[in-house]
């Protein structure tokens, strides 16, 4: 396959760090248990924000657009800032911080897995980096907290998400389709899978435990 070279802009990098800061802020603001002080719910917000992308670039051996580009913190640590004077207004609005965090799943899986097509990935390697990508904010944010992993809760579904979305982009990409159109439907697929998990409960099996069969002794 030959994949048409493009690089993701950096309004739309700036779009997803924007997004995550806004949801990394509200949702450590709800983290009551924690006693989180307002530099604290700061920093969450910057690590939402940067965790996804930060992970992207080190597994493409890329300069972290985080760090070279003047605009990505600033604009990371604004929208932390904002969520922070916007959580009293929205404390009862949880529908809110799953919406978002479903768009910037959508919106990071999508980037890293349209970045690494345009380097030269192969499909395989193209999915994960995109699954990382989408997952990696929740999961340094949850590491920070320590909050178990989201990605691994039953019926949480991150991972599934991640990985259908980003599993079409590169699909779509095979087909040829653009890759400006293969992330958009990346996006809508993770959103819409993440948001539909949480409203109708979907969960995939749990583990069970293979219990060793008993030996009956004869009488």
């Amino acid at each position: 396959m030959s994949v048409t070279p493009f690089q993701v802009t950096l309004w739309i990098e700036l779009l997803a760090a924007g997004l995550g800061g806004l949801q990394g802020a509200l949702f450590a603001a709800t983290v009551r248990s924690r006693r989180i002080d307002v530099l604290g719910v700061m920093v969450i917000g910057l690590a939402v924000a940067l965790g996804g992308s930060l992970l992207r670039d080190v597994l493409l051996n890329q300069p972290p657009v985080a760090v070279w580009s003047n605009w990505y913190l600033t604009v990371a640590g604004l929208s932390a800032i904002l969520g922070m004077v916007l959580q009293p207004v929205l404390a009862r609005a949880g529908w809110l911080i799953t919406a978002l965090d479903a768009v910037v799943m959508g919106l990071f899986g999508a980037i890293g897995a349209s970045k690494a097509l345009s380097l030269g990935v192969g499909v395989a390697g193209a999915l994960v980096v995109g699954v990382i990508g989408a997952i990696g904010g929740g999961m340094l944010r949850d590491v920070m907290l320590s909050l178990p992993f989201s990605f691994l809760h039953v019926g949480s579904l991150y991972a599934v998400a991640a990985g259908a979305g980003t599993g079409l982009l590169v699909l779509l990409a095979e087909l040829g389709t653009p890759i400006p159109i293969a992330g958009v439907a990346c996006l809508v697929v993770t959103a819409l899978v993440r948001l539909a998990a949480v409203h109708f409960d979907w969960t995939v099996p749990e583990q069970f435990v293979v219990r060793p069969l008993r030996r009956t002794r004869p009488d």
